[in-house]
């Protein structure tokens, strides 16, 4: 295993400069060797991660250069990789996570929402960076994942639980003109849901708006609830089981906004786009008379951000 390895010399009264270098080699998760070379697994997506850091160190009169460094032996490449672990730092988070599901438990899950998506950013932050991941890494993801399951519980009891099974593959043309049913009072997955079914799916479609899950009709093709047709699968939310069961999947637009909708529904790595987008579905949702009138009024928004996102990715 090789190592990138970046020495740096900067001007002792170079305070400013310095301090910006910090910050880069910080933001890489760059192992420190010694005062003044810094490292980086030797990997094709790392290759140019350097370059802005050399960029301010010359600017500033210093030098910079990057060597390829290997361990002698097993034993010293594995010091080597040891310099990488952030253990202690998922083990920190880790604690964090626990001490919010004691309070989740005792107090309104309302004002836990904030110090939670914190966390989540603090985790994909670590997680980038975390160049050789271990066990910690994995039991700090899950207790998470359970930490932000509870708060989802605690905030909308009725949010359908993740299934695993299996998505089969289906026929548009056998979801022509049905009724489809969800739970009233919509927001991001079930609103998103019901745009991409009336647009992507089946244009003659007809909407019926729950008051609980066991008002939906036999016939009904149900979503978005426990016991519906198309529901939370795997990791997947329900606008991304029904991407996946009628074909939708090489929509890059339709794809990347499944990770917008995943993102606000279930948390995980967040978008730049989403707060923005929870901005306008909440001024949206204010305005809007009912259900219909708020499907109505988002409508124009999804099709904006997917008509942007496939100009900027037509893959």
């Amino acid at each position: 295993m090789t190592f990138l390895a970046l020495f740096i010399s900067l001007p002792t009264k170079s305070a400013t400069p310095r301090m910006r270098v910090w910050r880069g080699l910080k933001g890489l998760g760059c192992a420190t060797l010694r005062d003044g070379v810094y490292l980086l697994p030797d990997r094709p997506e790392l290759a140019n991660r350097y370059d802005a850091i050399i960029e301010d160190t010359l600017e500033a009169g210093g030098q910079a250069e990057v060597y390829r460094l290997a361990g002698r032996n097993e034993e010293q490449e594995a010091e080597l990789c040891g310099l990488f672990d952030r253990s202690a730092d998922f083990t920190a988070l880790f604690a964090e996570v626990d001490a919010l599901l004691g309070k989740l438990r005792s107090e309104p899950a309302e004002g836990l929402s904030r110090p939670i998506r914190a966390l989540r950013r603090r985790f994909d932050e670590l997680v980038v960076s975390d160049y050789f991941p271990g066990p910690v890494q994995t039991h700090a993801r899950q207790a998470l994942e359970d930490l932000e399951t509870g708060l989802t519980e605690r905030l909308s009891p009725d949010e359908p639980h993740h299934v695993q099974a299996s998505i089969p593959a289906l026929d548009q043309a056998d979801y022509q003109g049905r009724t489809w049913a969800t739970r009233r009072d919509l927001w991001v997955d079930r609103v998103a849901s019901a745009w991409l079914i009336r647009h992507h799916i089946d244009p003659k479609a007809r909407f019926l708006w729950l008051g609980k899950p066991g008002d939906c009709p036999k016939e009904a093709l149900g979503f978005d609830f426990d016991g519906a047709t198309f529901t939370h699968v795997g990791r997947r939310v329900t606008f991304e089981t029904l991407l996946a069961a009628f074909g939708l999947e090489n929509d890059a637009g339709l794809r990347r906004l499944g990770g917008l909708i995943h993102a606000l529904d279930a948390g995980g790595v967040i978008p730049p786009e989403a707060s923005g987008l929870l901005a306008l579905l909440r001024g949206i949702k204010t305005q809007s008379r009912d259900d219909d009138d708020f499907l109505k009024r988002a409508t124009p928004l999804f099709e904006a951000l997917h008509t942007c996102f496939n100009q900027e990715d037509p893959t």
